[in-house]
């Protein structure tokens, strides 16, 4: 109402309405209104709008993140902030991840037998990086056809230390992505490598990889995704933040967009709860002496 006082009295040798009647007609003292025209915002609501443009911008640079990622952004900038009061905003202004799940039916495929014990145990836990890898392979639909995405992950940073992607799923993508995990942390030795039963895994040359460079397979069970669930939510991440953002042309479109996400987005901007707040880069370059890794 403040606003409208200060028009009509502007306008007010046409409309002969002063001060003190709009006022007294809408119902508030002229104190209060001179208070206000003295000092239009409060400090208050000059420290959300501020909050407000924070916030939009870390929005803008990723509209995937949702409320708490975007929380542990600004804390990181010097925000002294709760995730309620983030949600409050971004609630308000809609800013609300543009990742959602789509739900499809899964092709029910018969697992082989393994050709290694289960080492792991669903305990995917690491007190130092090159302890345990976890490996897996998803797939998705473009306009030219399925591209395949075989990733290596390390469990003491949750970073990708290996990938391979392919239009076909054979398994040489398995090995590809295995040996850029190696090349990239410098050859470790007796690494545990977790995966599931698929014939990938499974497949001579595979095995032969993992003997070559002195590193032990784990293999889980028939029928249990929680084997390698781990590596299953980095997928749905995957999924969520890149795959199902729309329909992908080219596979060539997708393969740099995964790349571009694992490399410039989730290693070095998505901080994880897990890790303190903070990237897997980060993680690895504080706990642990950057000489002694690779890549």
């Amino acid at each position: 109402m403040f606003p409208l006082v200060r028009e009509l009295a502007a306008a007010g040798t046409r409309s002969g309405v002063s001060v003190a009647v709009a006022c007294r007609v809408l119902g508030f003292s002229k104190q209060a209104y001179y208070q206000w025209l003295a000092k239009p915002f409060s400090d208050r609501e000059w420290e959300e709008a501020h909050l407000i443009n924070a916030a939009r911008d870390v929005w803008d640079e990723d509209r995937c993140q949702g409320y708490r990622l975007i929380c542990d952004e600004l804390v990181d900038d010097g925000w002294a902030v709760s995730e309620r009061r983030v949600w409050r905003v971004c609630s308000q202004e809609g800013m609300f991840s543009t990742a959602h799940r789509r739900k499809g039916r899964r092709k029910h495929r018969r697992p082989g037998p393994a050709v290694h014990d289960d080492l792991v145990q669903r305990e995917f836990t690491a007190d130092a990086p090159n302890r345990l890898w976890l490996t897996d392979i998803t797939e998705h639909p473009t306009s030219e056809g399925k591209v395949y995405l075989c990733a290596v992950k390390d469990v003491f940073s949750n970073r990708i230390v290996g990938y391979s992607i392919s239009d076909r799923m054979k398994a040489r993508l398995a090995v590809d992505a295995l040996e850029d995990a190696v090349g990239r942390r410098g050859n470790p030795a007796g690494v545990i490598v977790h995966s599931d039963r698929g014939s990938q895994f499974r497949s001579r040359r595979f095995r032969r990889t993992l003997r070559r460079h002195n590193l032990r397979g784990s293999m889980g069970r028939v029928g249990a995704c929680a084997d390698n669930a781990a590596m299953e939510n980095w997928f749905s991440l995957l999924q969520k933040n890149v795959l199902n953002q729309h329909a992908w042309d080219s596979r060539e479109d997708l393969r740099l967009a995964i790349v571009y996400w694992i490399e410039a987005r989730y290693h070095r901007r998505r901080r994880q709860r897990r890790l303190g707040r903070l990237t897997p880069i980060e993680f690895e370059t504080i706990m642990k002496d950057p000489a002694t890794l690779a890549g």
